[in-house]
């Protein structure tokens, strides 16, 4: 199965409840950032530009538990910065674990064999790796030598201790994408269970810091199109996580709306509104966050800083929603997740 089956019955009874309810929007998926300090500084990170006056800051792990009941989704993605600098995030994985929610550590690799001892293997708890490429490749994107040797050695000692393992790749303008191919063939052979990829978005962080860099290596909508119709055709061989309605829109086969508020964040300022991307205020309340949002202001055609975003957080929850929902999508849907 793509999926654990716990995750994927947990994901399935939890929309239907709330569409029965009535519910018009909820989230999927909490990005909880308990801070934002990392230990590397990567070319297309906004975050560590973004926070710069608060980067030594971070939530306590009761803020964070907090947070994982008062937006109440199903999946918690702890991320950052890098979450595996947090002082507490193995006493903060295990008390998430207690609320029955599923978990996506997303993590440079750097610290998860120096950490390891901090966990216990779960089907509802994964290691996301971030690796942009080959070893040469990733060194560069995240200004630092020996990070990819690092990470695939987090990896190497995670899946010996039986966790589960998946990656994150961000598709830049001039990644290659025969060496995508060549990197996931290497981590199958390592036991990694799936990879997650996604276009790189033009922070605007990243934008105002470094204009010419940004241009340099951002994606524009129709850079995207292309990169990823080449990507499904090269690399569905693989195990992707990201679904096929997803990587139809993509790839130009079709559209979709985004919902942002599917993948809602939490950080040291509060919930970020409206997206993960986007900081236009940061709510007290995730009531807040989700009420008083002007959704309907956001969006491609809408607002110039979606123009060339199609992002999984903004994407993503319309597939697993059916937003935008063509004939024979459910089908679709559920074979990819057997296969």
């Amino acid at each position: 199965m793509r999926f654990p089956l716990t995750l994927t019955t947990t994901m399935v009874g939890y929309i239907a409840k709330k569409k029965l309810t009535r519910e018009r929007r909820f989230p999927l998926v909490l990005m909880l950032e308990p801070l934002h300090a990392c230990n590397l500084t990567c070319t297309g990170c906004g975050r560590i530009r973004e926070y710069e006056t608060t980067i030594k800051q971070k939530l306590s792990v009761e803020e964070c538990l907090d947070s994982v009941d008062e937006c109440g989704a199903p999946i918690v993605s702890i991320c950052g910065g890098e979450p595996m600098i947090y002082p507490e995030i193995g006493r903060l994985v295990r008390e998430i674990l207690k609320k029955r929610k599923h978990i996506y550590l997303c993590t440079n690799g750097m610290f998860i064999k120096k950490k390891l001892h901090e966990f216990r293997p779960t089907s509802r708890f994964f290691f996301n790796v971030h690796l942009d490429g080959l070893r040469e490749t990733h060194d560069r994107a995240v200004e630092r030598d020996g990070v990819f040797d690092a990470a695939v050695e987090g990896i190497k000692a995670a899946k010996a201790a039986g966790f589960l393992v998946c990656t994150n790749t961000t598709i830049f303008k001039d990644t290659d994408l025969g060496e995508i191919d060549a990197l996931y063939a290497y981590l199958t052979k390592l036991g990694v269970d799936g990879f997650m990829m996604s276009p790189a978005y033009g922070y605007v962080a990243v934008h105002e810091t470094n204009p010419s860099g940004a241009a340099e290596i951002f994606l524009k909508r129709e850079d995207i199109r292309a990169k990823f119709k080449e990507a499904k055709r090269l690399l569905g061989k693989y195990k992707l996580t990201a679904s096929p309605v997803y990587l139809e829109f993509l790839s130009g086969e079709r559209e979709l709306t985004c919902t942002a508020w599917g993948n809602p964040t939490r950080n040291i300022k509060g919930w970020k509104g409206p997206c993960y991307l986007i900081t236009d205020e940061h709510h007290a309340t995730f009531k807040d966050l989700m009420e008083k949002t002007e959704w309907h202001e956001y969006g491609y055609g809408k607002d110039p800083r979606c123009e060339h975003c199609m992002v999984h957080c903004g994407y993503e929850p319309s597939a697993a929603l059916g937003v935008n929902k063509k004939l024979g999508d459910s089908l679709k849907m559920l074979m990819w997740q057997l296969s």
